[in-house]
């Protein structure tokens, strides 16, 4: 296992950390537990989960309660991330509100059987609360030892220069670290949310690596293991999770299908699985780690696979064309003139 630092902290995270969105749902907890020890024996040190995990059940905290089980025998070796701010119950404050912050911390203590969060993310944006407070509430957890480092997920760029300025401001704790949506076909992070982590200090990390496993060239039924391939202009499997809802939303397109082909090709070209393909395409950009998720301990096999595999210059541009392709013509050009001129080199991705 690698590991790198996030952002200009002194915190060293596993380059591939493990997702708990399904734990409680899709994967029972006998099977969580393993997943989780796998990935412990693994070198994986970094477990992210929230307290509305896992999302859809309607059983909030459930993710929570099997992770703090199965990391009790190492609780110490390892970092914890939860999170708050996603709307949970039917308290009528604000989700990032000072009152919610502190009643739900505590509860996520609970539920993970610890004393302390390793990073404490505000989940989604709350307009009803000003950040000040947000921030306030989130120091004093971390000056009461509740919480180490905090971050943001689903946070535009200028909602975090906003938060960082205030930090400075007032003299609070600063978001360390941002969760944003990012893979070889949903890459509008690099125009805006990547480089500002860059150019700020923040660590990067990316959930929907796989785009909800387009990327991995195909879905996998869990009884069987079976392997279906998705194709150009057919509806989606009726049992995977583009049948209906967000994923179906974010990534069921032609033109995604047509690009998850051409990506196919390059990793046969090298004899690579797509899924390693993908995973090793996102570890050469500049990110902190990899949130993965899955629902069988084979799975995990397949993503900790990625690491050590480095593409070429022509397997990063074909990437680029890849991505390029699947974008109104000229869109990108004035974006790729200002990367080349300006920030080549130490932003440049």
């Amino acid at each position: 296992m690698n590991y790198r630092k996030i952002g200009r902290t002194g915190l060293m995270v596993s380059e591939i950390s493990l997702g708990t969105v399904n734990f409680g749902s899709v994967v029972k907890e006998a099977e969580a537990i393993a997943i989780v020890k796998k990935a412990y024996q693994a070198g994986i040190n970094h477990f992210d989960t929230a307290n509305v995990y896992p999302i859809g059940s309607g059983k909030f905290g459930i993710s929570e309660e099997i992770l703090g089980k199965a990391l009790k025998p190492f609780r110490h070796e390892v970092l914890i991330t939860t999170k708050v701010g996603s709307g949970i119950g039917k308290d009528p404050n604000p989700d990032l509100s000072r009152r919610n912050i502190i009643k739900e911390v505590d509860q996520s203590l609970t539920r993970l059987q610890t004393d302390y969060i390793d990073i404490y993310m505000a989940h989604a944006r709350d307009v009803k609360t000003p950040i000040d407070e947000t921030l306030r509430a989130m120091d004093d957890l971390i000056h009461s030892g509740k919480v180490r480092y905090i971050g943001c997920s689903l946070f535009d760029p200028w909602e975090i220069c906003k938060s960082l300025w205030m930090s400075d401001k007032h003299n609070l704790a600063r978001f360390d670290c941002v969760q944003t949506r990012y893979n070889a076909i949903t890459r509008f992070a690099e125009f805006g949310m990547i480089p500002f982590c860059v150019s700020e200090g923040l660590g990067v990390f990316v959930y929907n690596p796989l785009s909800g496993g387009l990327l991995a060239g195909g879905f996998h039924k869990q009884e069987d293991k079976q392997v279906i391939a998705y194709e150009k202009g057919a509806p989606p499997p009726a049992d995977s999770r583009f049948a209906s809802g967000s994923y179906q939303k974010r990534y069921w397109y032609d033109r995604n299908l047509e690009a998850v082909k051409k990506i196919n090709n390059i990793a046969e070209r090298n004899n690579y699985s797509s899924v390693q393909l993908a995973l090793a395409w996102l570890l050469q950009k500049k990110i902190t780690s990899i949130l993965t998720c899955v629902d069988f301990p084979d799975q995990l096999d397949q993503n900790l696979s990625a690491i050590g595999i480095r593409l070429s210059d022509q397997d990063m541009q074909e990437f680029n064309d890849v991505y390029e392709a699947m974008l109104p013509q000229g869109w990108i050009l004035q974006e790729r003139e200002v990367r080349d001129s300006e920030i080549k080199g130490e932003f440049a991705f």
